[in-house]
């Protein structure tokens, strides 16, 4: 598709879909998916893309922080949504406010909540967030769990519906997510032997699911493989067929030719050593062009590949096309797709695709293709 205006990012939703059927089938009979729509959708667009899940059997969505679960609820989504990170205090009827399912780990916030359910006259449902060994937030793990489980299960206005953990070390350590498992669901044994009720245990991320075929449980919190965001070793990803759901382009502003021994950009950090025609293309880290890539990225213009030269600025940069015959202003730079895949941008820049994905900023335009 051709890109219209500076620059834009199209998600392809018709991979998007694909993707789901191709995680549904690793899972077991019965399995649910959560699907992790933090970070505005890894950088996606969390409101462009929910439908497409919606329509793909998902109901169960999760966000990071309250704003993210409201911009769904503004955006139509009238599914689950999870919390998996903290709310403050003052923002607590927030959850209330847009039907939110917070993670509850310690009593004195799920008292506050309880009060505020108990003055709107609800019973609010919550998840208890069990930390096995990632060491940020939850309850820790085995009989330690159980004094404060049991006060929030006292609490009348709110009703847990669930626990939850998260791997640490899912892409690289077999043992120690194992060890992680086994810590939850220990806890999950006790917690259920002192009389609360736990109807769904999650703990597999993209992947543990990949991976680790056994921590599926009642349900998998997956993102990244969704979206086709390696986050495993290259064999037993290639073998799933996920699809990059997501390519960036902009359009050349400017074509100039410089004689050999000219400086390129800021700080002069590229110096010429022929006769260089150079394309400046109106993207930089502004835009979440990522500055790691000056003097080391590539785009594609006309389906040939142009180094990046010079360092990338806040709004442009700059790229070798002497080697593409006819580069002019308004032709098509590809800055992820056509062989510029996310991975490989990673591996030049030594950035992670989901800090890549996420760092697409709002100044680029989404655009929904594939429906």
């Amino acid at each position: 598709m051709q890109t219209k205006g500076r620059t834009e990012l199209a998600v392809h939703l018709d991979r998007l879909a694909a993707n789901v059927e191709k995680t549904r089938a690793l899972l077991p009979a019965g399995t649910d998916i959560i699907a992790v729509l933090k970070a505005d959708g890894y950088g996606l667009g969390a409101a462009g893309i929910w439908s497409t899940l919606h329509g793909c059997g998902i109901r169960k969505f999760a966000v990071a922080y309250w704003q993210e679960g409201a911009a769904l609820r503004a955006a139509g989504l009238t599914d689950e949504i999870y919390l998996l990170a903290d709310v403050w205090d003052d923002e607590l009827p927030m959850v209330l406010e847009h039907r939110l399912i917070p993670a509850v780990f310690d009593a004195g916030t799920a008292a506050r909540l309880n009060g505020l359910a108990r003055a709107a006259g609800v019973v609010l449902p919550v998840q208890l967030k069990i930390d096995t060994g990632m060491r940020r937030i939850g309850l820790p793990w085995g009989e330690d769990a159980l004094p404060e489980a049991k006060r929030i299960a006292a609490m009348k206005n709110l009703r847990i519906t669930g626990a939850f953990t998260h791997f640490a070390k899912a892409d690289s350590d077999p043992d120690e997510t194992k060890e992680q498992l086994d810590r939850f669901l220990r806890t999950a044994q006790l917690i259920r032997a002192a009389g609360i009720e736990l109807d769904m245990l999650h703990a597999a991320n993209s992947a543990a699911v990949i991976l680790r075929p056994g921590t599926a449980l009642d349900a998998v919190r997956v993102g990244d493989m969704l979206f086709g965001l390696i986050t495993v070793d290259d064999e037993p990803w290639d073998a799933l067929g996920l699809e990059e759901i997501m390519s960036w382009s902009a359009r050349v502003s400017f074509v100039k030719t410089v004689p050999a021994g000219s400086a390129i950009g800021y700080g002069g950090t590229y110096v010429t050593e022929r006769e260089t025609v150079v394309a400046t293309i109106p993207v930089g880290y502004a835009d979440g062009y990522s500055r790691r890539l000056s003097n080391r990225g590539r785009v594609v213009i006309r389906g040939r590949e142009a180094p990046v030269i010079g360092r990338v600025c806040m709004d442009q940069f700059m790229a070798d096309v002497t080697d593409i015959p006819d580069v002019c202003r308004g032709d098509e730079a590809v800055l992820l797709g056509e062989g510029m895949t996310i991975r490989r941008i990673s591996e030049i820049s030594g950035v992670s695709v989901d800090e890549l994905a996420c760092g697409i900023t709002s100044r680029v335009p989404r655009v929904y293709v594939g429906n």
